[in-house]
C-alpha cells in the first residue's frame, strides 16, 4: 500500500514539474476573461481555410455542447447561422472586419467566437491512413473588441486496419479495410473532440459549478497558445 501511494506521489510531481514548464494557468494564459466575465456567446460560422466546405458545417454546429457544458449560454446556433444565410454570409472570413461591438448590439450576446479552420484533410497510405484536422479559436468581447481567449490545436485520428498478420492476403485485406474505414470516417465526432479539447482550456462560465474557482487550473501548452 505504501509503495502505491509513493508511486502515486511520485507521478503526481511529475506531473506538476512538466506542467510548470510547459503550462501557465488559467488566470496567467487568459486574465481578461476573468475581467469581463462573459456569460453569453455567439458563434459565426467558421473560416474554412481548407478544400473541405463540408468542414464548416461540421465545426460550427459541434460547438453548442462543449460551450453550454463550460458554463456559457450559446445563441442558438442554427438560427443565427439562417440569419447570416440570409444575409450571404457563408464564411466567418466576411466576418472578420467587422467591429465586434456590432455582433453584441445585434444579438446581445456579451462575446463572439471565431473559428479558423486550418486543415481537414483525409490521408490514405494503402496499408494506413488517418484524418488530420488543425483549428484556431479566438474570443472577442463585444464590449471592449479585445481578445479574451485564444487557442490553436490539431488532431491526428488514425484510420488503419488493425490486420497485422504480415501476408500478402493480409496485406491486401488491410489495404482494403482502412480504405473503407478512412473514406466513411464519420468527422462529427471528430469535431466534437477537437472542440472540447480547445474549450478546456478556457475559464468556465458562470453557469458552470468552478467558476471564478479554476483560476490556478493548468490552461495552455505555451507553443500551441499563439
Amino acid at each position: 500500500m505504501k509503495s502505491i501511494k509513493l508511486f502515486g506521489m511520485l507521478a503526481f510531481a511529475i506531473f506538476l514539474t512538466g506542467c510548470q514548464s510547459t503550462y501557465v494557468t488559467k488566470s496567467e494564459a487568459f486574465p481578461k476573461m476573468y475581467n469581463e466575465q462573459p456569460a453569453s456567446i455567439l458563434v459565426v460560422p467558421a473560416i474554412n481555410n481548407t478544400t473541405a466546405p463540408e468542414s464548416t458545417d461540421f465545426i460550427t454546429t459541434t460547438l453548442a455542447e462543449p460551450l453550454s457544458y463550460h458554463g456559457f449560454y450559446v445563441a442558438p446556433i442554427e438560427l443565427v447561422q439562417s440569419i447570416f444565410q440570409q444575409e450571404g454570409i457563408l464564411d466567418g472570413a466576411q466576418l472578420a472586419n467587422v467591429d465586434p461591438s456590432v455582433f453584441g448590439e445585434q444579438f446581445g450576446v456579451d462575446a463572439v467566437l471565431f473559428v479558423s479552420i486550418n486543415k481537414w484533410q483525409t490521408n490514405y497510405y494503402v496499408v494506413s491512413g488517418n484524418v488530420e484536422v488543425a483549428l484556431q479559436y479566438e474570443l472577442f468581447s463585444t464590449k471592449t473588441g479585445e481578445k479574451l481567449w485564444f487557442y490553436n490545436d490539431s488532431l491526428v485520428v488514425d484510420t488503419s486496419s488493425n490486420d497485422n498478420s504480415g501476408s500478402v492476403a493480409g496485406l491486401l485485406v488491410n489495404a482494403i479495410a482502412t480504405a473503407i474505414k478512412t473514406a466513411t470516417t464519420d468527422y462529427v465526432p471528430i469535431a466534437k473532440r477537437v472542440n472540447f479539447m480547445a474549450l478546456s482550456s478556457a475559464p468556465v462560465g458562470q453557469y458552470h459549478q468552478q467558476h471564478n474557482k479554476d483560476q490556478q487550473t493548468p490552461s495552455v501548452n505555451r507553443f500551441k497558445a499563439k
